[in-house]
Parts: C-alpha cells; structure tokens; sequence
C-alpha cells in the first residue's frame, strides 16, 4: 500500500475523481507538451456523465490553459474498460495536426492510473508491506502496538506533519463552513444547512446537542466541498465531511490532544487504505460505499482508539461502518456532489460514533472481518448498473430531473 499522504490530499472539491484527478491529469499532460497550439480532451463513461456538475472541464481547463486553448468532448455513452472515469488528451500543432494521445483514469481520491499497464503508480513507493487489515491487525496484537504505531514503522518521519497540515485543513473547513451562509452553486438551490445546525444545537440538552453539533460539522465541510472550497480528501471529495465532524467534535468536546488526534488520523488512514488497495474509493467504480462507507468505516476506527479500543475493537468499529453502507448507490441529482451526498456525510459522522460504541461494549469479536467486508463492497459495486454508479441516470438522480 502507498502512503497515506496519497489517500489524504489537499486540494478544491467538489469532486476528487472529477475535479482533483482531471486537474492533475491536465497538468501532467501541458507540462509534457508546452509547445502545443491547442488541446483536445474527450470524457468517457462517468466522467461525461456527470463532469459538468462536478466542474470536470473547468479543471481540466485550468490545467491547459496556459499552455493551450482545450476542446472538451463528452462522450457519456461510451466507457473504457479499464474504469468508468477515463480521459484520453490529445495535442495539435498549428497545422492541425493531432499528435501524442494519452488515454490516463482518474481512479478515485485523486488518484491517477493508465491502466493495465500503468506507468503512474510506479512513481509512487509502495511502503506498507502488509495489504490486509488482518495482517495489521495480528502485527498490532503480536507486538502490542497500536495501528498508528504501524503507520509510525512504515511512513517516513515528516508523516506527522503532513497530517498536522491536513487536520488543519480539516479543522479550517469546519470553521468556514458553519459560518457561511447562503446558497450553493449550481441549479438545485441548494441553501446552506451547517450554520442554522450549530446554532439550533446550542438550544438542546446535552444528547441531543451533542449529536446536532457532529450534524453540522459534517455539513459544513461538505457545502465547503460543494462550492468548490479547499479540503481535504478522507477518503474522497464527496466523502470528506465524515472523518472532520468526528474528529473536530471529540476534539472539542472531549479535549483530545492534537497528537491523539493525529494518532487517530493514522489509524484512520490505514482502513482507507486497505479498502482503496483491495477494492475502490471510487463512486464511479462501486458506487457510494466505496465512498462514504469507506469514510465511514475511517472515523469509525478513529473515534474507537481515541475511547480506548483495542486493535480487535477498532477493526470491530471499522467493519460495522462499512458493513451497513454495503449496496450505497452513487446517484447525485444534477451531477453535483449535493444531493444526496451532504446529508449523507452528516449521517455516516453519526453512524460512526454508533459503530465504536457498539465496538467498545463488546470484546472485538465478530464473524465477519472488516477484509471480507471490504471484499464484499468491491464485488457488490460491480455487480451495481452503471446507472447507480456516479452517472446520474437512476435513483435519486432521475428524481431529480
């Protein structure tokens, strides 16, 4: 598994597969070919579908433009083989002729990938050696270390600062976002819910207050998200308001230290990374689950080791988050990371904090491992029509229309 600073990553919204990814991809491509006169770009499968709503060309022609004025051509009928969010880019010399065709996935947290045989990964290390949580959790038991202390073997020692930055981001996300109001871009009209959350919690009892203030937290980093906001990917774009609400809520309400936090940050990294090594981040690739469950599943393990949970409870917590998004379908109205993709994360944050609960009053036994789960999600996610799956075509979405 890669390191964990390539499953959190600091950047815009509202969509890393969409957004992050594409951008990324365009300046790869403008940095080879300075000298192009003009650029063309087609968008297959679920990059068409819904690139539109998620600012796709607008990435894209930051990247080029630069160099090149870009031609965007979607193509949403037809979808590569290796993954439904593929791009090829094409440049032109001034006589018109197209040259260097680069055919390039945005695979999912913002991540890049050219396929079969891809040459994009490799400039990646590999650093951790063991790809199961299994695996992880055994080395933990056996060692009588924590996850976190795992990340602390295999990351490099600056991996604590970059955490550091991102729990910043996090933290500043939330901030922005339950102070801002007004209404999100886009045709649906979206008005924003975070402020009106955290200030109607303040007027409950302690519960219920407590529940509202994790309700907004969530909601303010994903309308942050929406309007394009700087954030940071936990696992994705469309997933990142989970892992924040739980952390800046135990953070403030329980005064957790900055570096339990950060510890807990860790252990959330290694769930996101063994469902994203395994299965897939992606909505396009498994629909919802991979996102909002998988994100999930993150805060579930970080609110169970910052409680106290064993390596068996955490993995217990972890499991339960992802098992009970399994079948989540990705279908946003319009194209847009709103709806239903705010309100879920405001969910999942709380479901999080139900998964570790239930964790810590057991003894970390269970049947089903969170492995077998994630197995579960990938062969689930590719069982789904492409309709479910980041298109916009079904569910929700054609409610919408």
């Amino acid at each position: 598994m890669k390191s964990l600073k390539e499953l959190f990553r600091i950047g815009k919204g509202p969509s890393s597969s969409h957004t992050m990814g594409p951008m990324k991809a365009a300046q790869l491509y403008a940095q080879r070919h300075p000298e192009a006169k003009r650029f063309e770009v087609t968008l297959y499968g679920s990059l068409a579908a819904t690139g539109k709503g998620h600012m796709t060309d607008v990435a894209i022609t930051e990247g080029l433009q630069p160099v090149a004025p870009v031609d965007i051509i979607w193509n949403a009928r037809e979808r590569l083989p290796f993954h439904p969010n593929g791009m090829k880019f094409t440049a032109i010399d001034a006589e018109g002729h197209h040259y260097d065709e680069w055919t390039v996935f945005s695979v999912g947290g913002g991540a890049l990938s050219e396929g079969e045989n891809d040459t994009l990964g490799q400039s990646s290390e590999e650093i951790y050696n063991m790809q199961t949580l299994t695996e992880i959790q055994d080395w933990c038991e056996r060692y009588g270390r924590g996850y976190w202390e795992y990340v602390d073997k295999c990351e490099d020692d600056d991996i604590w600062d970059y955490l550091r930055e991102v729990w910043g981001v996090m933290q500043e996300a939330v901030e922005r976002g339950i102070n801002h109001e007004g209404v999100l871009p886009g045709p649906l009209g979206l008005a924003r819910k975070a402020p009106t959350y955290f200030v109607k919690a303040s007027g409950y009892k302690a519960h219920l207050q407590s529940r509202g203030l994790v309700f907004s937290y969530a909601l303010a980093v994903s309308e942050e998200n929406a309007s394009g906001g700087i954030i940071a990917t936990a696992p994705t774009c469309g997933s990142c308001g989970v892992l924040p609400a739980v952390l800046y809520h135990l953070s403030r309400g329980h005064l957790f230290s900055e570096e339990r936090i950060l510890h807990a940050m860790a252990t959330a990294g290694i769930i996101g990374n063994v469902a994203k090594q395994n299965a897939s981040i992606a909505g396009a690739d498994v629909g919802c689950q991979g996102e909002v469950g998988v994100a999930c599943a993150m805060a579930s393990a970080a609110a169970c080791q910052l409680f106290g949970g064993s390596p068996a409870q955490i993995e217990y917590a972890a499991e339960m988050g992802l098992e009970h998004h399994l079948g989540m379908t990705c279908d946003p109205m319009c194209g847009l990371v709103q709806i239903p993709c705010i309100e879920r994360n405001a969910f999942a944050a709380t479901r999080a904090l139900d998964s570790q609960l239930y964790a810590a009053f057991s003894d970390g036994r269970h049947r089903v491992t969170y492995d077998r789960v994630v197995r579960v999600m990938k062969q689930t996610g590719h069982d789904l029509p492409s309709l479910y799956k980041e298109t916009s075509t079904g569910g929700l979405a054609k409610e919408g229309l």
